[in-house]
């Protein structure tokens, strides 16, 4: 039986306010795993409530915490997340970034002492509602080596961008693991007990391995990794980005969120919002939306190109129309 998205909202948020969450915390997370489940991203969906109350009863998440602004200055500033789920406070940062950007045209925002932030790109949909374009940044416990290395440093690390368009259409919405694969699809293979294809992953001993079980023991291999280390160096790139300038922790100093017991990860993201109307000349932001339309259409040349973003969109509008079959069986352990 399908069960319409307000009904799976609710079920979720109270299962996470029964782990310890307050509401507006269980709340905020309950609306970006429903949404991402509508989008067929099931790897973060509604798979993550039990997860997320795990981590709340376990204390490696505190379902006290507050967002709120720790630091600001011009066009740049922080919030704190205060050891909480990520959700609220990602809310707060891209809030709060698309207000500097009208003011001062872009605006850095990053995210401290965070948890799993799940969609990247979902966070950015305010933005492009605004009329502008995000670009997003996140870390994430250990996951991957270095160029060249074998032991897990960095996390998937993902990075996402949202371009509105006009005249009513979707914005092109582009969110990317810098793994060769997110590690949900491994922890949703793995729960299935299903392999994995081959270049994935390395075992705990930095052997290539198929088993889903044996990868999230061992680390996952950065995008490209069998013939370049590009995809280990944007990694990099990312950890410093929404670590080092904002005093969020390593990927290597978190414990893993494919476990129980653990620290508080007190990972980081970042969130940057630009107006297309500081940049462009005296037509404003219609001069953007107009270039966007001509890639759009130049794209569209070629049978076969699919916008970014338009499979999850129009999942999402099903979704919404007719609700989500929902394992049964996934919704009774909401209720221990």
């Amino acid at each position: 039986m399908k069960r319409p998205l307000a009904e799976l909202r609710v079920l979720a948020a109270a299962a996470l306010q029964r782990a310890g969450a307050h509401a507006a915390m269980a709340e905020a997370t309950a609306r970006a795993l429903v949404l991402a489940e509508a989008q067929g991203l099931g790897s973060h969906g509604l798979s993550r409530v039990g997860q997320y109350a795990t981590h709340l009863r376990n204390g490696r998440v505190d379902g006290r915490a507050e967002a709120r602004v720790h630091r600001r200055q011009g066009a740049t500033l922080v919030v704190d997340a205060a050891e909480g789920l990520a959700f609220p406070a990602c809310e707060l940062a891209v809030r709060e970034a698309i207000g500097v950007a009208r003011e001062l045209g872009i605006a850095f925002a990053g995210v401290m002492r965070s948890h799993h932030a799940g969609v990247l790109v979902d966070h950015l949909r305010p933005a492009a509602d605004a009329g502008m374009v995000g670009l997003g940044l996140a870390n994430s416990p250990a996951a991957m080596p270095a160029a060249g290395g074998r032991h897990a440093i960095f996390g998937t690390n993902p990075v996402a961008a949202v371009f509105p368009r006009g005249g009513g259409a979707d914005p092109l919405m582009v969110d990317l693991s810098l793994s060769e694969v997110a590690r949900g699809k491994v922890m949703v293979a793995a729960k299935e007990g299903k392999p994995i294809p081959p270049g994935w992953a390395l075992d705990a001993e930095g052997r290539p391995t198929t088993d889903a079980k044996a990868a999230l023991a061992g680390s996952m291999l950065p995008l490209g990794a069998a013939s370049s280390p590009k995809g280990a160096m944007l990694a990099l790139i990312v950890e410093l980005l929404v670590t080092a300038l904002i005093g969020a922790n390593f990927g290597f100093e978190a414990s893993s969120f494919f476990v129980d017991e653990g620290n508080r990860p007190g990972i980081g993201q970042a969130f940057v919002v630009i107006h297309p109307g500081a940049l462009t000349d005296a037509t404003g932001a219609a001069a953007y939306l107009g270039r966007v339309e001509v890639l759009v259409a130049e794209m569209l040349k070629d049978e076969g190109v699919r916008l970014p973003g338009a499979r999850r969109e129009a999942l999402r509008r099903r979704a919404e129309r007719e609700g989500l079959e929902v394992a049964e069986s996934l919704l009774a352990t909401w209720s221990a």
